[in-house]
């Protein structure tokens, strides 16, 4: 597949592949497998939020009641008739609020697509559920690997959900400081941190590994060994990452795709992520892989050394 980057330049990605290069066999998979994260949620919920503020749904179709958790009788019954108010990101789920105080939250997982689209939309290959507007049109979640759910809530609901009620801070809403306070006196590795959505809510394997790699910091570092610039550091390069994922468009490494099924193109401007054995963009020495907390980090031994 063809990818148009910013300048008109051309590059070609296909599973197996990082910008037109073939990726070392351990790499491949984790590209192939990336779930979509902060940026490409984000990208998603402005797009649904220009469309769909405004409008009524007007009918609610599940094909299978299992994507619902428990709430499929009550999505059918409650939901249509209302009015959507917005929709918005909080970590990685999308949310669309309609009135009065009803919140549908969608978890998209591995391979989750929730898409704008026409009256016949629902007949789509892999549709799990669509949603009917009074203009005409529609809203779908598609999932072909059938991980991602729907929920719905009233706002006193959504602040039980023990899943919601335990997310960390927002990224762009912690400074230097305020990252030092949610890390203060904590041992565990500082990758495994950020990926636990109860401390910082959004990022998983791309950004956190893109990220440590501007900050110059090995992703096994324990964080209470980092000092307090480090960690300044580290909370503007998560800054500056997720806002090159947003420029992008987010990353299509499989299936992610905005709400018209764009594909974004920040995977052909990744750093490390997914590159072990390549080249270090800055020095140019062989980049490494470790694990940290299950998961595959790529980093560079040289510019981020991991300090005894």
């Amino acid at each position: 597949m063809e990818v148009v980057l910013p300048g008109g330049v051309v590059s070609a990605w296909a599973p197996g592949t990082w910008n037109g290069e073939i990726l070392p066999p351990c790499e491949r998979g984790i590209l192939e497998t990336a779930m979509p994260e902060l940026p490409e949620v984000e990208t998603i919920a402005r797009g649904l939020d220009a469309a769909l503020t405004g409008q009524h749904i007007a009918s609610v179709h599940l094909r299978r009641d299992a994507v619902a958790c428990g709430d499929a009788q009550r999505i059918r019954e409650d939901v249509p008739g209302r009015c959507i108010k917005r929709v918005w990101r909080r970590a990685k789920l999308l949310l669309v609020d309609c009135v009065p105080d009803r919140h549908l939250v969608f978890h998209l997982k591995m391979s989750g697509k929730l898409l704008l689209g026409g009256p016949l939309a629902g007949q789509e290959k892999h549709v799990q559920a669509w949603f009917g507007l009074q203009s005409g049109e529609s809203f779908v979640f598609q999932d072909v690997r059938k991980f991602g759910y729907i929920r719905l809530f009233d706002g006193a609901e959504l602040a039980k959900w023990p899943f919601f009620a335990s997310l960390g801070p927002e990224p762009f809403d912690l400074d230097g400081p305020g990252f030092a306070r949610i890390l203060s006196g904590r041992r565990a590795r500082i990758k495994s941190l950020l990926l636990d959505q109860t401390v910082i809510a959004g990022i998983g394997n791309i950004y956190a590994d893109e990220a440590l790699f501007r900050a110059g910091i090995h992703p096994a570092t324990p964080a209470d060994r980092l000092s307090p610039g480090a960690l300044n550091r580290l909370v503007y390069a998560l800054h500056a990452a997720l806002n090159k994922g947003f420029a992008s468009g987010g990353s299509s490494l499989r299936d992610y795709v905005d709400a018209l099924g764009k594909r974004g193109s920040h995977q052909n401007e990744f750093q490390v992520y997914g590159r072990c054995g390549a080249s270090c963009p800055c020095c140019g020495r062989c980049l490494e892989r470790t694990t940290v907390a299950g998961r595959t980090s790529t980093f560079c031994p040289r510019c981020q050394p991991l300090s005894d």
